[in-house]
């Protein structure tokens, strides 16, 4: 359970990150945006690594809440894997997800990718599963599904629509995306 104190950490951190880049910023800067000692924070997280950790969860945790809204408007499956894609499409370059200097911007994905993804992951499959759930109610994939694994599966194919180009589909165009995610991604759980 997180306390209140570390909720203030975490978004001082998150801020700090945001400015500087997540391998830059101290546990003193972190003390000092939460408007507390360095002791304190130290004392909550013991250790920038923690802190690090924490700043990756709480950013997935942003990015897939900002990604929940577009997803729900669809009713299947399919229409909402599509729409998840269409969201990490639009937003490979969105400030809100970007962690350092609006210079040298590394986007949260690549920054998980690269250092820590099992925050992300965790995250993102644990958003998939009830949709799952609701998918295999409604017989749109096959009874019995692994869900966790399922759900690590369409996160695995929804990052590649924020970290490679295409040359069959064009990335811009939205339903381009969606088509493509309904036709070829949830294929592979259909029953």
């Amino acid at each position: 359970m997180t306390t209140e104190v570390e909720e203030r950490i975490v978004d001082a951190a998150v801020r700090c990150a945001s400015r500087v880049g997540l391998r830059r910023f101290s546990m003193a800067d972190v003390a000092a945006a939460a408007g507390l000692s360095r002791g304190t924070v130290y004392n909550h997280f013991g250790d920038r690594g923690r802190l690090v950790d924490a700043v990756l969860v709480g950013l997935a945790d942003q990015f897939v809440a900002a990604s929940r809204v577009d997803v729900m408007r669809r009713r299947t499956l399919a229409g909402q894997v599509g729409e998840a894609a269409v969201f990490i499409h639009r937003h490979t370059d969105d400030r809100r997800f970007a962690i350092g200097d609006p210079d040298v911007d590394e986007h949260l994905l690549a920054v998980l990718l690269s250092m820590r993804a099992e925050p992300l992951l965790e995250a993102w499959v644990a958003f998939w599963e009830p949709l799952l759930a609701a998918a295999e109610k409604r017989g749109e994939v096959r009874p019995g599904l692994d869900r966790r694994v399922a759900g690590e599966w369409i996160v695995r194919s929804l990052v590649t629509f924020a970290v490679m180009p295409s040359i069959v589909i064009d990335l811009d165009d939205d339903q381009s995306v969606r088509t493509f995610v309904g036709s070829h991604i949830i294929r592979g759980l259909a029953p």
